[in-house]
């Protein structure tokens, strides 16, 4: 099957969602953007899928975060989702001699995030060292709970983006 814009456009309905799902694993993320198909170009698609996700519900946000794995955690699973994530957080999962007590900073900052708001901490992993990942952490525990959600909501459009180009790219397959 075709990885480019057309393929994608030709796609049925319930194929196209579940390639979404893999960006985003929001149901309604998957449907709105799988609905307003043919996209003209790339960005357009990309623009849909910022769209669909800054207008999920909160219930919605929570079914995507529960496809995250936790900061400083390998995903498990052999799926294209578990292989981006690894991808992703590669700076995570660094080998130094100082990685072992990053690690244990980031799982503490996990439960510390997780206790705090509910839900999964959400951080557009890719290109960012363990200690940066950490800091970002340690500075959004400060966010109260609507300028929080405001950061997961822009965290899950960078990541959805990040993920939309390598479907396009037929990354993963």
């Amino acid at each position: 099957m075709s990885n480019s814009l057309a393929g994608f456009n030709r796609r049925p309905r319930a194929e196209a969602e579940a390639e979404l799902l893999a960006c985003c694993a929001s149901r309604a993320f998957a449907a709105a953007v799988a609905a307003r198909r043919p996209y003209a170009a790339r960005e357009r698609l990309a623009e849909a899928a910022e769209t669909a996700v800054r207008e999920l519900t909160w219930p919605d946000v929570l079914e995507a975060l529960a496809a995250h794995p936790r900061i400083g955690e390998r995903p498990s699973g052999d799926g294209r989702e578990s292989r981006w994530s690894r991808q992703e957080q590669a700076g995570a999962h660094a080998d130094a001699p100082e990685a072992e007590e990053l690690r244990a900073e980031l799982a503490a900052g996990n439960r510390a995030y997780e206790q705090r708001f509910g839900y999964v901490y959400l951080v557009c992993a890719a290109g960012l060292s363990g200690a940066e990942l950490l800091a970002r952490l340690r500075a959004r525990l400060d966010n109260d709970e609507e300028t929080e959600r405001g950061v997961v909501r822009d965290e899950l459009v960078k990541i959805t983006r990040l993920r939309l180009g390598k479907l396009m790219e037929g990354e993963g397959r």
